[in-house]
């Protein structure tokens, strides 16, 4: 037991847009202040580490008041340098996600919106715990900020007003969550930490409720997430963030290890587009101490990395590395065929290639990839491809096949990927819809809007033209004209009758075309069950293919394919569709030959 060794958790911070993640992520890397020495927060490549004294530090009155304790066997905090759901959900590790908690940032002035929803499905999805910040406190009526304090502590110096304020937006939250399946509470007041997710109150410009929301994380991992983060192994384990091209450098991934370590020397398999690739770390690189990592140019050359770090890896052949990839240290040469089929069926669970009717999905990474599939899943859009990179002529080619089995799914899905103009043409040429987005709830929403659009206009058109089945009784001794065009009086028996529709006699034979429909003396538009009406048939001779005292039908629209045959029945009742069913058989005995 006690030769355990941990590493400190990865922290991400997501919620839905403009809920204050990037300005709530920045003061939180910046928490250097309270401490006064300007090396306190180590940069890493996409992570900024906050160590264990800055924290006890920052968190000092927050435990003092709360009477809070723990038991520190793990570093400090890591935060994650990439606001936002998408960068979140491309931190993928088999089985979950590299973030070991979240940040969940909520407005409390616009509450859960529709990318915080996302954003709960993601962390459900990966199985990831996380805290709820409920943002942007000073903006509420009445509220005094009090620069960087505790939330408990500045409460206490607010008006009753803002106060009871704040309670109203809180709970509203609360609600508004529980309707998610999240039973949250305020932090404070919660007593079992297993069953209520806390709530912290916080402003991202004042830094109000940061030392509470960092007491709460760092709290939480220590009480109940040593298992996760326990070092299993010496080889490192980690995922790509990106692939890009460093000066001097060439192409270089910059990485999250989340597990062991990684030398310079070291043999690494990653996942590229023609499967693994297998080469070796020629440098490993972080920030130079004291820069900001989102500015700096300035990288200095480290021998290893252990977990969990943010890291610049410098390799041969790293151009086709998909980013998301995850990433194996292997020293034992007799494991490698093992790791890279390992790398293969992670990269096939996510990219998809099938024959299936479905849309085309094309992503920036294996991470967002997955988190996309799995929402357009559960939207019950089928998918025929899922890759990634940007769009090509050959994913145009794949979305038009569609159109010959389902002109809906005719369209590609991309989510933070390049769309050139030449593939714009293309995909215009071939009848093709190209949907882009950065946000996945916006891209899904946007291609569910075209799809309810296409489907109601496709709706209209089919019962534009739709003949419907009635049957209706030549009345005896009401015919009011005998031909050119004939005109008599029927009674609708049952279904319904309208200007335009053929009719058939009980031979199955065409008799002429309805070209209107009075009711005492007045036009109407249809005459249903148990009318009487008046109307003028075009084709129709009495006494030779009209007679009295007959029934008629209408010559009911047959259709070739499943899409328009399932609009036509669902607009019929079941006594209409074996009306329907029996006007066919007459149709196909008389072969619907006009009646000599």
């Amino acid at each position: 037991m006690g030769d355990r060794r941990y590493r400190q958790p990865l922290v991400s911070v997501l919620g839905h847009v403009d809920s204050g993640k990037t300005t709530l992520l920045d003061y939180i890397r910046k928490t250097r202040v309270a401490s006064k020495e300007p090396g306190s927060i180590t940069q890493h490549v996409g992570a900024s580490e906050i160590p264990v004294d800055v924290i006890y530090e920052v968190c000092r009155p927050v435990a003092e008041a709360l009477n809070l304790r723990f038991e520190v066997k793990t570093g400090g905090l890591l935060f994650i340098d990439l606001p936002g759901h998408e960068a979140f959900s491309n931190l993928r590790r088999r089985g979950g996600s590299v973030a070991d908690i979240a940040i969940l940032v909520i407005d409390v002035n616009g509450g859960v919106q529709p990318q915080t929803v996302e954003s709960i499905n993601i962390l459900r999805e990966r199985r990831v715990p996380f805290v709820i910040a409920l943002n942007k406190i000073d903006t509420i009526y009445g509220w005094k900020p009090q620069e960087g304090s505790p939330f408990i502590l500045s409460e206490g110096k607010q008006t009753p007003s803002a106060v009871a304020e704040l309670e109203r937006r809180l709970y509203r939250v609360v609600d508004q969550l529980m309707e998610h399946g999240i039973n949250a509470e305020r932090y404070d007041r919660i007593k079992d930490f297993t069953k209520a997710f806390a709530i912290v109150p916080t402003s991202a410009i004042t830094g109000e409720g940061v030392p509470d929301l960092l007491a709460m994380l760092f709290g939480l991992v220590q009480r109940y997430m040593l298992d996760r983060l326990e070092v299993t192994t010496e080889e490192g384990r980690g995922a790509v963030l990106e692939v890009r091209q460093q000066p001097g450098l060439g192409t270089v991934l910059t990485a999250i290890i989340y597990d062991g370590k990684i030398r310079k020397g070291d043999v690494i398999v990653v996942a590229g587009v023609r499967g693994p690739i297998v080469t070796k770390v020629r440098s490993l690189l972080v920030p130079e101490p004291l820069q900001e990592m989102r500015m700096t140019r300035r990288f200095r050359g480290v021998d290893e990395v252990s977990a969990a770090a943010g890291v610049m890896i410098s390799a041969p052949d790293l151009e086709e590395v998909l980013a998301g990839s995850p990433i194996y240290v292997v020293r034992d040469a007799s494991l490698l065929e093992d790791v890279k089929r390992e790398v293969q069926e992670e990269v096939e669970r996510i990219i998809m290639r099938t024959d299936r009717i479905g849309v085309i999905v094309k992503a920036d990474a294996l991470g967002t990839l997955e988190a996309l599939v799995s929402q357009i899943g559960r939207e019950g859009i089928p998918v025929r491809r899922a890759d990634i990179g940007e769009v090509t002529k050959a994913d145009v080619f794949e979305a038009s096949v569609m159109r010959g089995s389902d002109e809906s799914y005719a369209c590609i899905l991309a989510f933070n990927v390049r769309v050139s103009e030449e593939i714009r043409r293309e995909a215009l040429s071939r009848g093709v819809a190209i949907f882009e987005d950065v946000v996945i709830y916006a891209l899904i929403d946007n291609f569910k809007s075209y799809l309810e659009d296409l489907r109601r206009r496709e709706e209209e058109r089919v019962l534009s033209q739709a003949i419907f089945p009635a049957e209706v009784l030549v009345i005896p001794n009401f015919v009011f004209r005998r031909s050119d065009p004939a005109i008599v009086g029927v009674e609708v028996l049952s279904g319904c009758l309208r200007p335009g529709y053929p009719l058939i006699n009980e031979s199955g034979r065409r008799v002429g075309v309805v070209l209107d429909i009075q009711h005492e003396g007045n036009r109407i538009p249809e005459a249903r069950a148990g009318q009487r009406v008046a109307i003028s048939i075009r084709g129709g001779v009495v006494g030779r293919n009209l007679k009295e005292g007959r029934v008629l039908y209408t010559d009911v629209s047959e259709f070739e394919d499943e899409r328009s045959r399932e609009i036509y029945f669902s607009k019929i009742s079941e006594d209409e569709r074996s009306l329907y069913r029996k006007i066919i058989r007459l149709k196909y005995s008389g072969r619907g030959e006009p009646e000599e």
